[in-house]
């Protein structure tokens, strides 16, 4: 093809040219020497050194052949770029979901031991509460304690002032000494467990506490984790942080992170269950106590029953026998009168008796003899004299006998006299005071 007078070689067809098959150029200035060179006065100007016509084609070939080999390379380059953009962008999604996965299945993780948390945290709050209530229980049995106690404590005061022969070491003494002795034991058993209590409820609070301090950590990550779930690529939020990636130095594995709080809620665990067992025993106590303070207050109560009808039957038998002996003391009093009666009766009969004899001593002479009625007034002053004194021995021994009915009588009104203060002691006094013993219910601590 010619267009201007220029030969145009044809395009050759496309084809994969390496950069070492393409021409070299040739930098040698060509020389304006040969037959065909001018070298006179009119071409001066013109003598400089140019490129060959076949260095020009050459040099059109290189520059073809080289862009189509910078082409060629941009397409497979091009080609190339695609396909790791599209891995790369395959690979960041995975990536992306599986770190999304795995912060979900951490957040569930999370959620599962601050779950595990909440619940051991609530549980101890409710045990804590629940000791809390036995610890008042505790107390106020403690408290009630001092009523039964002075009450015995009273009796035996009480008892005290009974008077001779009946301030006796008697059974109801001795129930009410082992009561006393009961209620100081149930005190200082109640006073240890108060205590028990207290250091249990502190317990039950430290790990409480412990377990809070865990929760909030738990709560704070799973906020934070949250926030980093939801960030995607269309968050507006996020931006570079080049030294993220670095471990820190007192990061946890998530084994030891696991057993920390495992740990934590297994002791929480314990003493929650601690809790509980000593719950059931100060239950049990303060119903053993409760019951036992009561069965011995019946077995005083019942003491002071038999005592006081031991009593009132001593005290009726005395005043029967005080009857008795009032009435015999008036028929001594008679009988005396009558043996009184009875001397002055024979006094006469002897005045007469002696005197007979002594105006029959006058008679004169050979008249005083020994006659008869000389031998029968003697005699009759004789027996008038033996029965003077045995009347007047007589009335020695009823004086005696009333005296000492008299002594009875009195030995008898003091006998009863000191057994109505002994009912009115434990009778008014004692058992109207126990009348005021703490049920049941008061002592188990429930009011």
């Amino acid at each position: 093809m010619q267009q201007t007078g220029i030969l145009v070689p044809h395009e050759p067809a496309p084809q994969t040219v390496q950069i070492s098959d393409l021409p070299v150029k040739v930098h040698e200035i060509e020389r304006n020497t040969g037959s065909y060179t001018s070298s006179g006065s009119g071409t001066v100007g013109f003598r400089t050194a140019k490129y060959l016509k076949e260095e020009w084609y050459q040099n059109s070939f290189a520059r073809y052949h080289q862009a189509f080999a910078d082409r060629d390379h941009s397409e497979h380059d091009r080609h190339v770029s695609k396909e790791i953009a599209a891995k790369t962008e395959e690979l960041c999604r995975r990536t992306q979901q599986d770190s999304s996965r795995k912060a979900g299945e951490r957040l569930q993780d999370i959620h599962f031991w601050k779950s595990e948390l909440q619940r051991e945290i609530e549980d101890l709050m409710a045990e804590t509460d629940l000791m809390l209530a036995q610890k008042l229980r505790l107390e106020r049995a403690l408290d009630a304690t001092e009523v039964p106690f002075s009450i015995a404590r009273d009796n035996l005061q009480c008892r005290e002032r009974r008077q001779p022969p009946d301030l006796v070491r008697d059974d109801v003494e001795l129930e009410l000494l082992k009561e006393a002795e009961l209620i100081r034991n149930i005190q200082e058993l109640l006073k240890r467990t108060i205590m028990q209590a207290v250091n249990q409820i502190k317990l039950n609070r430290d790990h409480k506490e412990i377990c809070e301090m865990d929760y909030s950590d738990k709560v704070e990550t799973y906020n934070i984790d949250e926030m980093c779930a939801r960030y995607n690529n269309k968050s507006t939020n996020i931006q570079f942080h080049p030294h993220s990636t670095k471990f820190e130095d007192s990061a946890y594995t998530p084994e030891t992170w696991a057993k920390f709080t495992h740990d934590n809620i297994y002791r929480a665990e314990r003493e929650k269950m601690a809790s509980v067992n000593l719950r059931l025993l100060i239950n049990n106590i303060l119903n053993d106590t409760a019951e036992d303070l009561r069965l011995q207050c019946d077995v005083v109560n019942l003491a002071f029953t038999r005592r006081c009808e031991e009593m009132e039957d001593t005290k009726l038998k005395l005043e029967y026998h005080l009857h008795k002996i009032l009435k015999e003391i008036k028929d001594q009093e008679n009988n005396i009168s009558s043996l009184k009666q009875a001397i002055r009766d024979k006094e006469i009969p002897l005045k007469v008796a002696q005197t007979r004899l002594y105006q029959r001593a006058q008679r004169p002479s050979v008249d005083l003899c020994r006659d008869t009625a000389q031998f029968r007034l003697t005699s009759e002053v004789e027996e008038l004299n033996t029965s003077l004194e045995v009347l007047k021995k007589k009335l020695l021994e009823s004086e005696q006998v009333l005296r000492n009915l008299e002594d009875t009588r009195m030995t008898l009104e003091k006998d009863i006299s000191i057994k109505a203060n002994s009912l009115f002691i434990d009778k008014q006094k004692c058992m109207a005071h126990r009348a005021h013993y703490p049920t049941v219910i008061r002592l188990a601590g429930y009011q």
